[in-house]
């Protein structure tokens, strides 16, 4: 299975017209803001001398992070322009990177042997997943865990849309790193808010807490707010019996 050429596209050319600057993406807020909360919520149900895998690594920011907290850290990104963005940055090479479509059942597989058991990050992929490539993102999941790993997983949820909405209505239009989104024909916040629950157990995966959250953006509003876009967060564990 591969994810629709219209996709990879996308997210290739998203990724060959960003610069290495630190934020120029949209998503690429400082770790502060999203790992470090993160992984504080996740670390007391995971044995961090586990490696741990970024699916949708993009510019590897977060991964470098995690590589701080994990014995191991390997990001993965569905575009080859986003991985070629992480390895420059990586200029201590404190993670690993590669890239790998989490549709690619067999890539996963192999991914999953390579590593063992090992953790999952993802943040915000599902939401902006083709609808036919969902289940196989939730699935990915479940297979890199194992037995023993333990995943965070953040989505936005529909209230995401509403400050898109009014972000775009600004007088001047969507701000730059928003509008380089919609021209590259991404599409945030497609999945609905009981969608993502529903995949993730269906793929085999415990819910063992969950909240509700914010994923600061790198961008801000004419009056000068940050957008801040609404999403649930889920720890997450090999379903008993899976």
């Amino acid at each position: 299975m591969s994810v629709s050429q219209r996709y990879l596209d996308a997210w290739e050319s998203y990724w060959r017209e960003t610069s290495d600057a630190p934020g120029e993406a949209i998503w690429d807020s400082d770790p502060s803001l999203t790992a470090v909360p993160h992984c504080d919520i996740l670390l007391p149900h995971a044995d961090p001398a586990l490696p741990v895998v970024d699916l949708g690594c993009g510019n590897g920011t977060q991964t470098r992070h995690l590589a701080t907290r994990f014995a191991r850290a390997v990001g993965v990104d569905l575009s080859h322009a986003a991985i070629e963005h992480a390895r420059r940055a990586d200029t201590e090479k404190a993670a690993e990177f590669e890239q790998l479509s989490l549709v690619d059942r067999e890539a996963v597989r192999a991914l999953s042997e390579r590593v063992g058991d090992t953790h999952v990050y993802m943040r915000a992929v599902i939401h902006q997943s083709e609808p036919q490539d969902r289940p196989v993102v939730a699935g990915a999941v479940a297979t890199l865990l194992g037995t023993r790993g333990r995943a965070f997983v953040v989505e936005l949820t529909s209230a995401s849309r509403a400050v898109l909405q009014r972000a775009s209505q600004d007088p001047g239009g969507p701000p730059a790193k928003l509008r380089r989104v919609f021209d590259h024909g991404l599409k945030p916040a497609g999945a609905s808010d009981e969608e993502v629950p529903r995949l993730l157990t269906e793929a085999g995966l415990q819910i063992l807490d969950s909240g509700d959250t914010t994923l600061p953006q790198t961008e801000y509003l004419a009056d000068g707010t940050r957008i801040d876009l609404p999403a649930r967060w889920f720890v997450l564990a090999p379903a008993r019996g899976a």
